[in-house]
């Protein structure tokens, strides 16, 4: 953690470059600008992203046009994105001495980017989606963020790469150094084997084995899917304990005794193999080939997800609760009746 809070002086006087308008791109331009800082966005001419960043009141360019001049990029796309873009519009057109940053550092760490030798190459990673990183800005906050400097061209890529994370508002929570490595397997094991592939597997698994018994799908959904939420909430807050206090006895009982049945030493040994495959660079070698070959398993993978029976019964019953999606744009589809719900078997 830095011992001082770093402030943006470093970069006062730069032009940033932020390349993409996503979810990230545009929360770190806006906290940006906000903090007294000439940014500039870089993306395809009148494309949607163009558009909505001038309504946003930042200016535009073409990204190699971006890169021009900047003394800092940010590399804010999808990861499968940047080499091509790092190839086309960053290295042809980035100054000497200036510092490349990205916010994962996966294309860096498996070698899908080798940077120039003569920029610094950095990361902040926040901690948070960009609406929250957004969010907590305006209202005077931040979210902590992890930072790595893994070249340093200029002398002075620290105050950089600091003066960046104060300047998203980083810096007004906490700043944890660490390096692209760490930041890259730890980021890929944590979506693999917990939050993304092991959370959605473990609830498919547990709606499967109520529905397989005879329970109503609507009542396997609630205590499989919909309550994850309320669990995941306490954890996020205030860890096991909190999670502890604000369950019933009942409830913290079977979580001490059958949980260690579903969780074993197995399961930990499975999650040290992909863990392996993270650190030898397998699983990176598998998505990049997968993505230049047409993402055709990727899709399919994910069509079988997506059309599991739980995405059906989850969509009529969240439509049933209208406080989960009030933007109407994303509320699910309606049901063809309000009448209560009844067992048919």
């Amino acid at each position: 953690m830095t011992a001082q809070t770093p402030t943006t002086a470093a970069l006062q006087s730069a032009k940033v470059a932020v390349l993409g308008y996503g979810s990230q791109g545009r929360a770190h331009a806006l906290n940006l600008k906000d903090s007294g800082l000439d940014v500039v966005v870089g993306v395809r001419r009148n494309g949607p992203s163009w558009d909505k960043a001038r309504a946003d009141g930042l200016k535009v360019a073409e990204p190699a046009d971006a890169v021009k001049d900047a003394d800092l990029i940010a590399v804010l796309t999808p990861d499968m994105v940047q080499p091509a873009l790092y190839t086309d519009a960053i290295a042809p057109n980035a100054k000497p001495g200036a510092a490349l940053l990205f916010a994962h550092g996966f294309n860096v760490h498996f070698k899908q980017i080798a940077p120039r030798a003569d920029i610094d190459v950095v990361l902040v990673a926040p901690k948070g989606p960009g609406a929250l990183v957004r969010r907590e800005y305006e209202k005077g906050h931040g979210v902590p963020c992890l930072y790595a400097i893994h070249q340093d061209a200029s002398g002075k890529a620290r105050d950089k790469v600091l003066a960046y994370a104060a300047g998203i508002g980083g810096a007004r929570a906490m700043l944890i150094e660490t390096n692209f490595g760490e930041e890259t397997e730890t980021d890929l094991f944590g979506e693999q084997a917990v939050l993304c592939g092991g959370a959605t597997k473990l609830v498919l698994a547990g709606y499967e084995t109520l529905v397989e018994a005879g329970y109503q799908p609507e009542i396997a959904y609630y205590e499989v899917l919909h309550e994850l939420k309320l669990i995941v909430d306490l954890l996020h807050e205030g860890g096991l304990a909190k999670m502890h206090q604000f369950i019933s006895e009942t409830a913290q009982y079977g979580d001490l005794t059958r949980g260690p049945r579903v969780v074993d030493g197995d399961t930990k040994a499975r999650m040290r193999k992909i863990l392996d495959e993270i650190q030898d660079g397998r699983f990176a070698q598998e998505w990049v080939a997968e993505y230049q070959a047409g993402n055709g398993n990727y899709r399919a993978l994910k069509n079988a997800d997506l059309a599991h029976p739980i995405e059906a019964v989850g969509a009529g019953l969240r439509a049933r609760m209208p406080w989960l999606n009030p933007t109407p744009a994303l509320a699910a589809v309606p049901t063809s009746s309000d009448a209560p719900l009844k067992r048919t078997a």
